[in-house]
């Protein structure tokens, strides 16, 4: 990639009259350089079966070869026309509910042979008609592909033979292994297997999960070989990846897919990222969004694929404040920022998730600020091309404890939605990580089977509530050879199969952690105690929340105790020396600004503390490599204020040209940004 991509997703199907000679010529004048085509469009291409219809794609693609836009052709696979449910109503998944009724996207059983064996007919005849067109340069499978909670009699007979390969053949290991003497839950042959879809056991509906993870790999795994007989070597191949979304917009692991496996089916790593903005934009999700999609691909530079421009009610972009998203992607790893989408459309569920355009198709300010965008990125782009990041600091994030704390939530110990809702593993995820953000520490994302973590100064493992032994080893050995590990509640508790360990907790660390614990319980108006070094780093006696563990120290120094009547007698927060390294455990949950001061003394003790931690709270600071190898740095405004900040570095500003020595004074004006080349 010589150049960064920057466009739009394009449908001249849903436009209300032909203006794409128009649009093309608004793009190029805006600096665009690429159009996504085709990924939602299967009824207009194939309306009845087997009669093809290229038109609009042909179209398309004329239009951006004359333009000189690249092109991305999507397989259309996520969103089945009706032709094909009425002729196979099976095609819908069946679910924990039921079966669906036809008129969403995503509502297929991926795995259905009827499913796949339109789907395969559509996808060869259009990645056969497009391969060779000179302006296509990617293909991206499907789009924001999940299981879709497919649990269908079929799904479920696979499931089974997985179960007896997983547990070769031997009922008893896996009674054993899930505890299914409880309530009667025991299976004494392969043939009663009951169905899934009714089980109160958490160790087989998380089985079922991470199974249905697995049909994800499986189905763009099957896409891939497909399109790879037809792609040029010079083409690249892509998935749409997203994230959970949940109240609030905690933005965290997808429970549906497993990122890390997936991305192994494709060669660039693909993402829509979504974010509150106006006076609401913090950079937070742009960036774990980001680090997420460059850690699947252990590094490289990812495509973001869709990102809002109008988007939703209430997101319309301040001023500057495109201009400082689209950088925010590149900060993080990026190599381009596509909008959904270029139009908005006039009709369906989408109205008014607003494109680039408004309904009435003029340019508008934040089609104006796209092409500031555009130009710049055209004029300097060298500079900001093929960040690369080497992070001193992981976090372990597991699709596993984030299933199993769906089933036994954290203030109830229930599955979600019985005696209410529940703080969640995102949740904790993103309480961490939304700490580390603030105190301008980049992270990688690592999963629980990685074998070597010595790259790390810091690994924090949030909620790991399950993990197999060979983790645990993983993070035992880390600390021993200098590591610092930091964990939180409920880390350690279950096994693989979220069977709960019978010795000491947290299973196998105790040592490592220097205490112990067996009892827990709920706040009931516990507040935190600070002692030791975090005396003076933690004001007053902050709220404790969420979830007490009574910790025993055994060895361990004590960080913070209990405010409680009955609980003062327990510490809250320990660290231990073990081996060469260090473990910290946060026995509760705390108020952000209480979290960042205790990570913010880690930190120092680790002697991570740098530049980037002074200037937290005034800018944020994003660093890396770019592909010249000159050190970049992103100073980022994600303020209505100008802030006034010493440069970090003497370097050249790539934006004016300007040459700052360390130490001058840099003014970054509101929703805006410095980019420095050392």
């Amino acid at each position: 990639m010589d150049k960064i991509f920057y466009g739009t997703a394009y449908y001249d199907e849903y436009l209300p009259y032909d203006r794409i000679a128009t649009d093309t010529t608004m793009m190029t004048e805006a600096g665009h350089t690429v159009i996504r085509i085709a990924e939602s469009t299967w009824s207009t291409l194939e309306p009845q079966p087997g009669v093809l219809d290229f038109s609009h794609v042909d179209r398309a693609l004329d239009a951006a070869s004359r333009a000189g836009l690249d092109v991305i052709v999507g397989t259309p696979t996520y969103a089945v026309p009706a032709w094909l449910v009425a002729s196979y109503p099976e095609v819908l998944a069946e679910t924990s509910t039921g079966r669906g009724r036809y008129g969403a996207r995503q509502i297929m059983d991926i795995t259905h042979p009827a499913f796949r064996l339109h789907a395969e007919r559509i996808i060869r005849a259009l990645v056969d008609h497009t391969a060779q067109h000179p302006s296509v340069v990617g293909f991206q499978l499907d789009n924001e592909t999940k299981f879709y909670d497919t649990a269908s009699p079929a799904v479920q007979r696979s499931f089974v033979k997985h179960l007896r390969t997983l547990f070769d053949d031997d009922l008893g290991a896996l009674n054993e292994a899930y505890g299914l003497d409880y309530w009667s839950n025991r299976v004494d042959a392969w043939e009663d297997f009951p169905d899934v879809r009714g089980t109160v056991n958490g160790s087989l509906g998380a089985a079922f999960d991470r199974y249905r993870r697995g049909l994800v790999d499986e189905y763009l795994g099957w896409q891939a070989q497909i399109v790879r007989e037809y792609a040029r070597d010079d083409q690249f191949l892509t998935q749409n990846f997203d994230f959970d979304w949940s109240p609030g917009w905690s933005y965290g692991l997808q429970p549906a897919v497993d990122h890390f496996s997936a991305a192994r089916t494709v060669d660039v790593a693909g993402v829509d990222i979504y974010h509150p903005t106006q006076s609401r934009l913090t950079g937070k999700e742009i960036a774990f969004g980001g680090d997420m999609t460059r850690s699947i691909k252990d590094g490289a530079s990812y495509l973001v694929l869709e990102t809002q421009a109008q988007g939703q009610m209430g997101w319309l972009p301040y001023p500057g404040q495109l201009r400082l998203q689209a950088y925010s992607h590149l900060a993080s790893g990026a190599f381009g920022v596509m909008y959904w989408h270029w139009h908005s459309i006039h009709n369906s569920f989408e109205t008014y998730w607003k494109g680039l355009l408004s309904h009435d198709l003029e340019p508008n300010p934040t089609y104006e600020e796209s092409g500031v965008v555009g130009r710049e990125w055209a004029e300097h782009g060298q500079s900001l091309l093929h960040l690369r990041k080497t992070n001193r600091v992981a976090i372990m994030v597991s699709n596993e404890a984030l299933t199993a704390l769906r089933w036994f939530t954290l203030e109830t110990g229930f599955i979600d939605g019985v005696f209410g809702s529940s703080i969640g593993y995102n949740d904790v995820l993103r309480w961490v990580y939304d700490a580390l953000f603030d105190l301008n520490v980049e992270v990688d994302f690592v999963p629980p089977h990685v074998e070597d973590l010595s790259q790390y100064a810091m690994v924090v493992t949030p909620v790991l509530y399950t993990a197999p032994e060979s983790t645990l080893a993983t993070l035992r050995t880390y600390v021993e050879q200098g590591g610092h590990l930091v964990s939180t509640f409920r880390t350690a508790v279950a096994d693989e199969h979220v069977k709960v360990w019978h010795d000491r907790a947290p299973h196998g660390l105790t040592d490592v952690f220097g205490m112990t614990y067996n009892q827990f319980t709920t706040p009931d108006g516990a507040r935190l105690a600070p002692a030791g070094r975090l005396a003076d780093a933690v004001d007053g006696t902050p709220e404790a929340r969420t979830l007490l563990e009574l910790l025993r120290p055994e060895g361990a120094e004590v960080l913070a105790t209990y405010d409680h009547p009955a609980w003062g007698e327990y510490a809250a927060i320990t660290r231990h020396r073990f081996g060469a390294g260090t473990a910290t455990y946060l026995g509760t949950m705390t108020e952000p600004e209480v979290l960042r001061d205790v990570l913010g003394a880690l930190l120092r003790d680790a002697d991570l503390w740098s530049w980037p931690q002074d200037l937290a709270g005034r800018v944020t600071v994003r660093r890396g490599t770019n592909g010249r190898g000159r050190e970049l740095t992103y100073l980022l405004n994600y303020s209505a204020s100008t802030v006034e900040v010493p440069s970090p570095v003497t370097a050249t500003s790539v934006l004016d040209g300007a040459r700052v020595t360390e130490g001058d004074v840099l003014a970054v004006g509101p929703w805006d940004l410095v980019v420095l080349e050392g």
